[in-house]
């Protein structure tokens, strides 16, 4: 195990710089530049600013200088926040959307697992029909249609929580966007342990559990449920990323001070270093969640060693 987990980091590296590099040559390909702004400034002023950002240099010297800073942990200063390096605001904005896309996954997992198993073991019955018409309106309605909607239900009419806003964690600013991202992910994990409960208790070994007389609670707690699990663990890295990824959704609607508005503004401002600072933090996200991933079949399914 402990062999297979160091190849996979290795292999991990690469990974990582190649979407460095290709998100890198793309930004200063495209046409533009940070400072190319509505209010134009004098060509002595944009030159001491290219040189202090080292955009003054071949790209290839650009590339190689990021990289040396990259190395060491430094992703850099931003261009269009004054004072404020990449690491700062990355600081301050990561908290904000784990707090909410981590609350949200933990939530869906228990939530989407017992309406999966409930759904399952009560086939074709109320309860299952209902968990698949939650599957389906949260497949079919995007997130900036239901966000306005529990903002118009919640805050609006019924004035119970705050339409928006942050303040230290506060737990009535998290409510919202939280139930937002469990609706969501409830819609998919429910859907996917209930199918494949229904096909793990439609199988062999579980057939012979039953002949032997065992309890239903036995069958499914012991015998049913780790096989059935191994598609919800494997939809539980890309719903992480997706939680970090639909910030751009969720803090806009929300106006949270998390990674959505510094994907938006770095984008809009052209600021490199920001969106490529970004693109390291999620891309190494993924890696280590796809990661634990592997490593979660390895426990859920004796048949696989590493």
């Amino acid at each position: 195990m402990w062999s297979y987990t160091l190849r996979r980091v290795l292999v991990t590296i690469p990974t990582v710089w190649a979407v460095i590099t290709v998100c890198y040559l793309l930004l200063h390909m495209t046409p533009g530049g940070p400072f190319d702004g509505e209010r134009k400034v004098s060509a002595e002023v944009l030159a001491n600013l290219q040189a202090k950002y080292h955009l003054d240099l071949p790209l290839w010297q650009q590339y190689l200088y990021y990289l040396k800073s990259l190395l060491h942990g430094d992703l850099g200063a931003s261009f269009r926040y004054a004072d404020w390096s990449v690491n700062e605001l990355v600081a301050h904005a990561l908290p904000v959307s784990a707090a909410i896309g981590g609350s949200a996954i933990v939530i869906s997992l228990v939530i989407g697992v017992i309406l999966g198993i409930t759904a399952a073991l009560r086939q074709n019955s109320i309860v299952d029909y209902l968990v698949m018409l939650v599957g389906s309106m949260g497949s079919a309605f995007p997130s900036f249609i239901i966000g306005p909607v529990l903002v118009l239900i919640f805050a609006v009419t019924l004035h119970w929580l705050p339409s928006g806003g942050w303040d230290e964690f506060a737990l009535q600013y998290m409510v919202l966007p939280v139930a937002l991202l469990v609706f969501i992910n409830v819609a998919t994990i429910g859907r996917v342990m209930r199918g494949s409960l229904i096909e793990v208790m439609n199988s062999n070994f579980i057939r012979t559990a039953r002949a032997k007389g065992l309890p239903m609670r036995t069958i499914v707690l012991r015998h049913a449920l780790k096989p059935a699990l191994m598609p919800v663990v494997t939809l539980l890295g890309p719903l992480a990323i997706s939680s970090i990824t639909s910030a751009v959704v969720t803090e806009s609607i929300f106006s949270l001070p998390g990674l959505g508005k510094l994907i938006v503004n770095g984008a809009a401002n052209r600021d490199y270093t920001l969106v490529l600072g970004l693109v390291v933090l999620v891309t190494v996200i993924t890696v280590v969640f796809n990661l634990l991933v592997d490593l979660a079949y390895a426990a859920l399914d004796p048949k696989i060693r590493y």
